[in-house]
């Protein structure tokens, strides 16, 4: 017996309805045939969050920082963005990858993925077997690439180029490398702990370029007009424009840290947003009560707060705990940026410490509160107090290695090659001195 819809819709249709359904059951088949895993849809996100990600270095970073500087080292900014960008993502596949992602020691991986060597564009990895391992590499680059990208804020407008460029290398394969190997590649195995949440970079990024942002300002020494004098940014509607460029590209750097396109990466999605909100809203209410007026600068310094500290903790709060946190960290953050370093005289140029090093700080501790079912919209099966402790050893062991490291780097750049321009060099700003450029004609 016929079906009623085909004796309606004719022979034709009938034979369409065949072909698709054949075409249909081959698909099926060859995909189960080859024994595939890559999901197109994961596979189209991540390459979405890889471009938002390099969107937020170049240009979101750049663009930021070179508006805070002053005129004549505008250019300088740009360049070791850019220099970076370039330099590490060589590195990342020389040697970076397979330290980074491949099995080794306790500490870190060893040379077996140098040059991407026995990956092909059909390799998945068993930990994201959805998307071809070749865009895990380039995802995970964007990263590798933009925390050194963080800290050259601290010491900008004396540090000697060749000497960043060194420093960025070698304290990423020394630093970075073994923080990413134990925290992302053994899910949590880091330095003999176990369980360490820390979704897209709160340890990995923030905090250990925070602490070198810190070390390296110290070491290089203030700028010759500080304190003294104000050191005010050149062109603040720059800098407003790099932080919403920065804010859009955390979008890739939070929720494509989940590896897939589903409900975790919505979650994710949303929690980065409300932290970067609610960070924003109290930063200026903070300036409004003391100052008598919010400032443009300001709330764009609140929103990279409340970003740097949901970063650790955005796969496992909830909207309620997304603005906690943002809220903490705003009002911490700002603390850091005009207190403590007024108190203690460090010249962090562009407040890099006090913004991603603690907030870096502030997320990866608080996600063990918040991120718990112990607190409405908690994701995290696990007990506060214990997770509380991991999270602080964690933190605690980063922050020594990257400290202890930044200050070995940077003395044997300094005995060798140097780490600041000279004092001419510096009066005449470094887009000049360093490369024979200006950014503005008279």
């Amino acid at each position: 017996m016929t079906h009623p819809l085909l004796k309606r819709t004719g022979s034709g249709a009938l034979r369409s309805f065949s072909a698709t359904l054949a075409l249909a059951l081959v698909t099926t088949s060859a995909h189960a045939a080859d024994g595939s895993t890559i999901n197109s849809g994961d596979t189209a996100w991540l390459l979405v969050s890889t471009a938002l990600v390099l969107f937020m270095m170049i240009p979101g970073l750049a663009l930021f920082y070179a508006g805070l500087v002053r005129a004549k080292n505008i250019l300088s900014i740009l360049m070791q963005c850019f220099a970076l960008t370039a330099v590490l993502s060589l590195v990342w596949l020389v040697c970076g990858y397979s330290l980074c992602f491949s099995d080794g020691c306790s500490v870190i991986g060893r040379f077996g993925k140098a040059f991407l060597s026995g990956v092909t564009p059909d390799t998945v990895r068993s930990d994201c077997p959805t998307i071809p391992e070749l865009l895990h590499f380039a995802y995970q680059m964007m990263f590798f690439l933009i925390t050194p990208g963080l800290f050259i804020g601290a010491f900008a407008e004396r540090m000697k180029f060749k000497a960043i460029l060194v420093f960025s290398i070698v304290w990423s394969l020394v630093v970075y490398a073994p923080c990413c190997y134990g925290v992302w590649h053994k899910a949590g195995a880091f330095f003999g702990l176990t369980g360490v949440i820390d979704l897209a970079g709160g340890i990995v990024v923030h905090i250990t370029a925070g602490v070198a942002a810190l070390v390296a300002c110290v070491m290089v020494g203030p700028r010759k007009e500080f304190p003294s004098a104000q050191l005010m940014p050149h062109n603040l509607a720059l800098t407003i424009t790099g932080a919403g460029m920065l804010w859009v590209g955390w979008f890739g750097f939070n929720a494509g840290s989940q590896l897939a396109a589903n409900g975790a990466a919505a979650m994710t999605l949303v929690v980065t947003h409300l932290s970067a909100c609610a960070a924003s809203v109290v930063w200026m209410l903070i300036e409004w009560v003391r100052n008598g007026k919010p400032s443009a600068l300001g709330i764009a310094t609140g929103s990279i707060a409340g970003l740097a500290a949901i970063t650790p903790a955005s796969g496992k709060v909830g909207p309620i705990g997304a603005v906690c946190i943002g809220s903490a960290s705003a009002l911490l953050c700002w603390l850091a940026c005009a207190k403590l370093k007024k108190k203690f005289g460090y010249d962090d140029s562009l407040d890099v410490f006090g913004v991603h090093g603690v907030g870096g700080f502030i997320g990866t501790i608080l996600v063990a509160v918040f991120g718990s079912t112990a607190f409405a919209g908690g994701l995290g099966d696990f007990h506060i107090g214990k997770q509380l402790l991991t999270q602080s050893l964690a933190s605690l062991y980063t922050i020594l290695l990257s400290g202890l490291a930044s200050y070995a780097i940077l003395k044997v750049i300094d005995l060798t090659i140097g780490l600041r321009v000279t004092p001419e060099d510096e009066n005449q700003g470094l887009d000049l001195a360093e490369h024979g450029e200006a950014a503005y004609n008279d």
